[in-house]
């Protein structure tokens, strides 16, 4: 009897060496809740820890099943086994051997609400013996079904300039990674607008657009819509209204400033270059036998005089040629006859010819020289002589 009782006590601490108690220690952690788009689809994250080494995948039986009801089951290798609601809509994403028990459900339906628990289930070691199950039905995932889909959001400057690149974020949330929503734009551009694909925290995802564009006057008060295109398909889009603001234009400045400028560089130069060239006339003019010079300036001082005659410099000129005659010319009186003296006295009183003053001569402005030639008074001096031969 002593020996039965030793033996059952070794026998029962050799089973709690060598055969571990999975129960405590095998563990999941799956997602509480998620947003389910109807006729869309929905990724549930799940992972599980076991203690010991990492068992193969072949070793591993995945099964997801209703919380209250073991037996309603919605995913299994054996589709036969899976409820005929949920047959060929749900497969496992994961990998058991990898400790990933992800579940994508699509065509989700508005009773799809869950919730929905996952367990493991080892290989038999016989064939008679039952596999060992291990349910985490604490850590079960529930669905809020959205009959429509969520908009997207517009994240952009209130105000747009002209002629500087405007940037427009749009995006929106989903819970279906492996098929995200669409996002395109109503505004036609050359570049392909960006796309980012991020998790926002556990099983919620966000797909994100990013739009650029160089606005111009016109696009004033236009419209850009962002659409998301969700797959069922169901679309929701989000608009904004583009303000743009003119740029500052000092044109209407600048041209008429520069026209200015430009016109009185040219004037002044047009001006500098025809003194220049009459600096070089007068300077030739100057560097000449002066005979032009000379004249112009006797013509100048002729016009400025005050007198009608010619001036006294021309007059003293004049009688001092008409003085200066020669002495060969005077008339002779000597041969003549004594009788004849009263008679060629009243001939001379009567014929003399007199010889104008030059005060009642009028002002001759050309060829001064040439009206008082000597000739005409050697002339007069010559008929002198006549008569007194008669």
């Amino acid at each position: 009897m002593e020996k039965d009782r030793r033996l059952m006590i070794y026998c029962l601490l050799l089973a709690a060496i060598c055969i571990p108690v999975f129960t405590g220690e095998w563990k999941a952690n799956v997602v509480k809740e998620l947003k389910a788009l109807v006729t869309s689809c929905v990724v549930v994250p799940c992972s599980f820890t076991h203690p010991g080494p990492n068992l193969p995948t072949s070793k591993l039986r995945g099964i997801w099943h209703q919380s209250n009801n073991r037996g309603d089951l919605i995913y299994d290798e054996d589709e036969t086994s899976i409820s005929e609601n949920f047959r060929g809509r749900t497969k496992l994403l994961g990998h058991l051997g990898q400790k990933n028990c992800t579940l994508e459900m699509s065509k989700i339906k508005d009773h799809d609400n869950g919730p929905f628990c996952f367990r493991i289930e080892l290989a038999q070691r016989t064939v008679t013996s039952d596999p060992e199950k291990f349910s985490f039905l604490e850590d079960c995932v529930e669905f809020k079904m959205l009959p429509d889909p969520p908009k997207p959001k517009l994240h952009h400057l209130k105000t747009a300039y002209q002629g500087r690149p405007y940037t427009v974020t749009c995006s929106v949330k989903h819970t279906c990674p492996y098929d995200p929503p669409k996002l395109t734009w109503s505004r036609a551009t050359a570049d392909v607008p960006n796309v980012v694909h991020k998790e926002t925290h556990l099983g919620n995802w966000e797909v994100e657009s990013i739009l650029t564009i160089i606005p111009e006057e016109k696009d004033d008060h236009t419209d850009i819509t962002c659409t998301a295109n969700f797959n069922g398909p169901k679309t929701s889009s989000a608009m904004l209204t583009l303000y743009v603001k003119r740029s500052k234009n000092y044109n209407h400045i600048i041209i008429p400033t520069v026209v200015a400028i430009g016109t009185a560089v040219i004037f002044a130069v047009f001006c500098v270059l025809m003194v220049k060239r009459y600096k070089r006339q007068i300077a030739a003019l100057q560097r000449g036998d002066g005979s032009v010079w000379n004249r112009l300036s006797r013509m100048s001082r002729r016009i400025r005089s005050d007198g009608p005659g010619p001036s006294r410099s021309d007059q003293r000129s004049t009688w001092s040629r008409f003085l200066r005659r020669p002495k060969a010319d005077i008339v002779d009186m000597s041969h003549i006859p004594k009788n004849l003296n009263s008679k060629y006295c009243d001939y001379q009183k009567v014929s003399k010819p007199r010889f104008p003053s030059p005060k009642s001569q009028p002002k001759s402005y050309n060829h001064q020289e040439e009206d008082f030639d000597g000739g005409d008074v050697y002339e007069n001096s010559a008929d002198l002589s006549t008569y007194g031969n008669i």
